[in-house]
């Protein structure tokens, strides 16, 4: 099996680290525009494959999709990242331009493949790819829910002092400042987050959550990178590993949760053929509001991205 990332930024190089890690495909092709970043990357992995055991073989190229050719899954990192006062919406045209372009030439070489985006704003760059690779709506996943569930977790152990490992949560909606974290259905070791903490603090847990990504954009002058990068492997070694496990991710809604049109975050089966099953939840009438608001917010950023006839 082999797997190709687009883009050996830190995400990029995050993902391909954890990926070879993993021992899940043989070969790894970790593509870059700028002249040697990908080439010096990879060696730099290839060479720590004795210190941290593991065989998988990493191939930098720079601009070369002949080399990514037959890929069973294509990771798609590309694009600006956020700066410090910059809206995910703020990059929609010119990341468009980027995810077009890698998503075409990837395509050309592995029409098969299973992409996974990263490039944000998230939800509509996996639309642009999708539209693009013109695939199976299995075959293109956004990484956003994973992430965002990831933080989520993170943010109620730290209030809890416990180890994220016992807590089970879900997030949906659109990746970004109105996605919807969901109580309800978040539990450590089996027991409701709602008896564990007061509600003031899940509010405000809930809160750090929708602003993580601007939380660390402030921070670091950028966007993270070793969550988002693992986020994306994650799902690769899922599907790869064909676990058919349910996780938080954006597809392409095709009538679930009363969406057309739209890649948004939902619960979904990962195996072997991408997103195999959309699980829909029961959702209270205050939960459908908030799913509404975030989906209003994506539809808005799908008819930017439409607007601009790429």
């Amino acid at each position: 099996m082999k797997i190709s990332i687009i883009g050996a930024g830190n995400v990029g190089a995050t993902c391909a680290q954890v990926i070879a890690e993993k021992e899940i495909c043989n070969n790894i092709v970790l593509l870059d525009k700028v002249k040697g970043l990908a080439e010096g990357k990879a060696l730099d992995m290839q060479q720590t494959a004795p210190l941290a055991r593991y065989s998988t073989n990493i191939k930098g190229v720079t601009d070369d999709y002949e080399a990514t050719k037959d890929s069973s899954i294509v990771i798609v990192t590309s694009g600006l990242p956020r700066k410090p006062g910059m809206t995910r919406e703020d990059l929609i045209q010119v990341n468009a331009e980027i995810v077009k372009y890698v998503t075409q030439n990837a395509a050309k070489y592995s029409p098969d493949a299973i992409f996974i985006i990263v490039s944000n704003p998230l939800d509509v760059m996996a639309y642009c790819a999708y539209f693009t690779a013109r695939t199976s709506p299995k075959k293109v996943i956004g990484m956003a829910g994973m992430l965002d569930t990831a933080r989520y977790k993170s943010f109620i152990a730290d209030a809890l002092h416990c180890s994220s490992k016992d807590i089970l949560a879900i997030t949906l909606g659109g990746h970004g400042d109105t996605m919807v974290p969901l109580p309800r259905y978040t539990s450590v070791g089996g027991v409701p987050v709602t008896q564990l903490l007061p509600k003031e603090t899940i509010d405000s847990i809930i809160e750090r959550t929708r602003f993580g990504g601007g939380e660390i954009v402030n921070l670091l002058g950028t966007s993270a990178w070793y969550a988002p990068g693992y986020a994306a492997a994650k799902i690769a070694v899922t599907i790869a590993t064909n676990q058919r496990r349910f996780e938080p991710a954006s597809v392409y809604l095709q009538g679930e949760y009363g969406y057309k049109d739209i890649f948004f975050g939902v619960p979904v089966m990962l195996g072997k053929h991408g997103a195999e099953k959309i699980l829909e939840i029961e959702l209270n009438e205050v939960e459908k509001e908030l799913v509404e608001s975030s989906a209003s917010k994506v539809l808005e950023a799908i008819n930017i991205y439409k607007s601009f006839e790429l």
